[in-house]
């Protein structure tokens, strides 16, 4: 495909209302809010937010295991144009949740949401020039769809033999079954990861015995979590310019530490010192603190934040099984030795599978191209928002676009981008797809950007970043200042637009 725009006739509609095009939005998360908020900011209301569960919060209405909250400050974690009154440095799921609710509630966005709808396919209609959304409940017909599926959404269950013969209750963490009683049990964590930080601690004071396996050992960093003072409380709601500087204050501290992703670094060398040390000072074994120390940079996997997992592996109820699962029996879990552990519950913390993007969504475009077969192995898109070839189409949470510190600073930019290039479409009356070669060479300058300023991801630690092929698919390789400043100049660039029909 060459730079020019389209000759297609079929690409867009005669005419578009004047009240701005029809928008289909998939997905009630982060995404699919701050998509509808810019909307309707921008004066664009004729949008419909597609969500299968029954309300909005997306991995938060999701993930309610014991200990559940955000590794990332709330000030932060938080949407630019909502401020809340945090009752933490670091929000829970319950406060999360909420939190959707009443963005929703301040911007009177409810009627635009459709909860217990599940999205299974959109395809691109020559003769309307705009995309059949098709649900359980029927096909409707949409100018641009807007995915937001997230990337953290479809659970990882391993193959082990001998899985589906276990006796006991078996969930991931991110389908938690509440029901059972964990009481003076034994139970299995599978997985150290972030998720499993935060469980870990959450239940080890009440079950019986807990087993914590881990396949390879992660770099975890204190949280620093801590109850913010009534009197912090009221400046924070007292004085806006308060929240703001505390946000910025976030940002910068971040992006000073992005500089450690550069496994030749000095921040590198720094941050590794401080995990050691927190390492040292929280864990009284000398063999757990050895198991629990890697031996790849850091940075190299997803850096866990927590303050109590370190301290609850040094309970008399947990022992740390450094070694990986190689199959589970009808009462057991067998590990890489051949030593099975006799368990009541066993609980996968065993992570999503990112690099499958829209996973559980059908994408034909033009001429029944099908997008999953248009990327095979490597999922690429132009800002991580856009495919060459996909009219119209637009993605949050895309390849390459998670890390930026703050997810939620990430979507904010994301759906401005989709807003413009409404904007756009309704203003010329033509639909916007993407040029080849600005894709081309956005995905280039991002392996190259990996390669220079975070090739401790490439350290060939076990992570999620990669594809099939080996290459980092899902991680941006900058601070959240960079994607800030590329969402406001690339999308003139890489957006063509397709010409009307005769």
């Amino acid at each position: 495909m060459d730079d020019q725009p389209s000759t297609q006739g079929s690409i867009i509609r005669d005419l578009i209302s004047d009240r701005g095009p029809s928008i289909a939005i998939i997905g009630a998360g982060f995404g699919g809010i701050a998509t509808a908020v810019k909307l309707a900011q921008a004066g664009f209301r004729r949008f419909t937010v597609f969500e299968q569960s029954q309300g909005p919060g997306g991995t938060w209405w999701d993930n309610r295991y014991p200990g559940c909250a955000v590794d990332i400050p709330s000030h932060a974690y938080s949407f630019s144009f909502m401020r809340q009154d945090w009752r933490s440095t670091h929000a829970t799921q319950p406060e999360l949740l909420q939190y959707a609710h009443d963005v929703l509630d301040r911007f009177e966005l409810w009627s635009h949401f459709r909860f217990g709808t599940r999205v299974d396919e959109v395809q691109w209609d020559d003769e309307h020039g705009g995309y059949v959304v098709r649900t359980a409940h029927g096909d409707e017909n949409f100018d641009v769809v807007v995915s937001c599926l997230g990337l953290l959404n479809v659970p990882r269950i391993p193959d082990w033999p001998g899985l589906d013969e276990f006796a006991g209750p078996m969930f991931h963490s991110s389908r938690w079954e509440h029901d059972h009683d964990l009481g003076g049990k034994r139970v299995a964590v599978i997985g150290t990861g972030s998720t499993s930080a935060q469980v870990v601690p959450a239940i080890a004071p009440y079950v019986g015995k807990l087993f914590v396996f881990q396949r390879q050992p992660g770099w975890i960093m204190p949280k620093g979590d801590r109850v913010f003072t009534a009197a912090e409380r009221r400046r924070f709601l007292r004085y806006p310019i308060l929240q703001k500087l505390r946000r910025v204050k976030l940002f910068y501290l971040d992006r000073r530490r992005f500089k450690g992703f550069d496994a030749g670094s000095a921040m590198q060398q720094e941050l590794r010192r401080l995990c050691v040390d927190f390492i040292d000072s929280a864990i009284d074994s000398p063999a757990v603190r050895a198991a629990v120390t890697p031996d790849y940079p850091w940075g190299c996997k997803r850096v866990v934040v927590s303050s109590d997992f370190y301290p609850a592996l040094n309970r008399d109820n947990v022992e740390l099984v450094s070694k990986a699962v190689t199959r589970v029996t009808r009462t057991g879990v067998v590990d890489s030795d051949g030593v099975e552990r006799e368990v009541d519950v066993l609980v996968l913390a065993t992570g999503f599978q990112p690099t499958k993007y829209l996973a559980s969504l059908r994408v034909r475009g033009p001429g029944g191209i099908d997008l999953h077969a248009a990327w095979g192995d490597e999922p690429r898109a132009f800002l991580g928002i856009t495919v060459a070839g996909f009219p119209n189409f637009f993605i949050l949470y895309g390849p390459n676009t998670n890390g930026g510190f703050s997810i939620i600073a990430q979507l904010e930019r994301q759906a401005e981008v989709v807003v413009r290039a409404v904007a756009r479409i309704h203003r010329r009356r033509a639909a916007v797809d993407t040029r080849p070669s600005a894709l081309d060479r956005y995905v280039r300058w991002i392996d190259r950007q990996i390669a220079t300023h975070a090739s401790a991801m490439e350290a060939g630690c076990t992570n999620y970043y990669h594809a099939p092929t080996g290459r980092n698919v899902t991680q941006w390789p900058r601070a959240h200042a960079e994607y800030y400043v590329i969402t406001k100049l690339l999308p003139r660039f890489g957006f063509v637009d397709a010409k009307a029909r005769s």
